[in-house]
C-alpha cells in the first residue's frame, strides 16, 4: 500500500517586531525578532514513491520545480538520511502536490514554511528518524526562517533566526493584508537606506498583554519607501490599531483581541487589497511528529 500524508499545513508567520541589530563579515544580518505563528496555510500532499525520485505535481507561477525550496529540501533529506543510514540506496521518493495560499514575496514566510512542513512530512513517511535539531539543521542550508518553522512553536529568534528560544504569545486575531506588490528580500536589506545598529534587547523586554506592539520592523521604512503600496496599506490599516509590516514584506497586518474586532475590520478592507483574518497559534500543527 503506498503510504501518503495529506493536509499537511504550512502555517504562516508573522513578525510582531523586526530589530537589524548589526551585519556579518559574510553579510547576513543580524536579527532580533518574535516569530508568531498563525493559522494562515499553504496545504501539502505528499505520497511516497520507491523510486527515489522527487516530483512537484503541482505547477507553481515563477517558481521552476528544481528550484522550489519544497523538491529542495525534500533531496536534502534524502541525503541526510543516507549518511546517517549509512546506505548507498537513495532512499524512497515523493509525489508533492501544494494548495499554494500564502503569497510570494509577503513576508508571511511562505516559502520556507513550505520546506518545513516537508521536512516534517517526509521525515515521518521515510522513517528518516532525523531529530528536530538535525532537521534544523538541514533547514537552515535552505534559508534563515526554516529552522523556525521546524521548532514548532512561537520564538524569540537572534542571530540571523536561527537561535530560538520558546515564547508564549497572545492569543489575537490579526487582519492581514497583501499589498499589490512582491518584495523580494534582497532588495531591502540590501539598501542604503536600512538602518543596522539598533540597540538589542533581552527576551523580558518583549512582552503584548494588549495589541500595542512592541519594538518596530526595521525593514518597513524601506519597503515603505520603494514600495508605495506598503504604506498605503499599513496607513490605512493603521486607523484600527497598531499596524506593522511583516519580515521584509509585503504584506502588513494589525492584531486584536477579540474576533469579531477583526472581522469588522476585514470587511472594510478596500477590494483593490487581499485580505484574510488569522488567529494566533501557539504551536506548529505538525510539531507532534517531532515531538516523540
Amino acid at each position: 500500500m503506498t503510504r501518503t500524508l495529506n493536509n499537511c499545513p504550512a502555517p504562516a508567520k508573522l513578525n510582531l517586531f523586526l530589530h537589524v541589530t548589526g551585519r556579518r563579515p559574510d553579510g547576513y544580518h543580524l536579527l532580533q525578532t518574535v516569530f508568531q505563528l498563525v493559522d494562515l496555510s499553504d496545504l501539502l500532499h505528499f505520497e511516497v514513491r520507491q523510486d527515489g525520485l522527487i516530483r512537484r505535481s503541482t505547477d507553481i507561477a515563477g517558481v521552476p520545480e528544481e528550484s522550489d525550496l519544497i523538491v529542495r529540501a525534500a533531496r536534502l533529506l534524502q541525503s541526510a538520511i543516507q549518511t546517517k543510514d549509512k546506505i548507498s540506496a537513495i532512499p524512497p521518493g515523493a509525489n508533492i502536490s501544494i494548495e499554494k495560499k500564502l503569497p510570494m514575496g509577503g513576508g508571511l514566510g511562505g516559502g520556507s514554511s513550505d520546506a518545513a512542513t516537508t521536512l516534517m512530512a517526509l521525515n515521518h513517511l521515510w522513517q528518516g528518524s532525523l531529530t528536530r535539531e538535525e532537521l534544523m539543521a538541514l533547514g537552515l542550508q535552505l534559508g534563515a526562517d526554516v529552522p523556525f518553522f521546524l521548532f514548532g512553536r512561537n520564538a524569540f529568534a537572534e542571530g540571523i533566526g536561527e537561535s530560538l528560544q520558546k515564547l508564549d504569545t497572545p492569543a489575537l486575531w490579526f487582519v492581514i493584508i497583501q499589498p499589490a506588490v512582491a518584495i523580494p528580500t534582497e532588495i531591502i536589506f540590501s539598501s542604503s537606506e536600512l538602518t543596522r545598529d539598533t540597540k538589542p534587547v533581552k527576551m523580558t523586554h518583549f512582552s503584548i498583554a494588549s495589541n500595542k506592539l512592541f519594538g518596530k520592523n526595521d525593514l518597513e521604512p524601506v519597503a515603505a519607501m520603494q514600495f508605495p503600496e506598503v504604506a498605503n496599506a499599513i496607513k490605512w490599516l493603521s486607523n484600527y490599531g497598531d499596524a506593522r509590516m511583516t519580515g521584509s514584506g509585503a504584506c502588513v497586518f494589525c492584531g486584536f483581541l477579540q474576533e469579531d474586532q477583526a472581522d469588522k475590520v476585514l470587511k472594510l478592507v478596500p477590494s483593490h487589497w487581499k485580505a484574510w483574518k488569522a488567529k494566533a497559534m501557539q504551536k506548529h500543527p505538525l510539531a507532534g511528529l517531532l515531538d516523540r
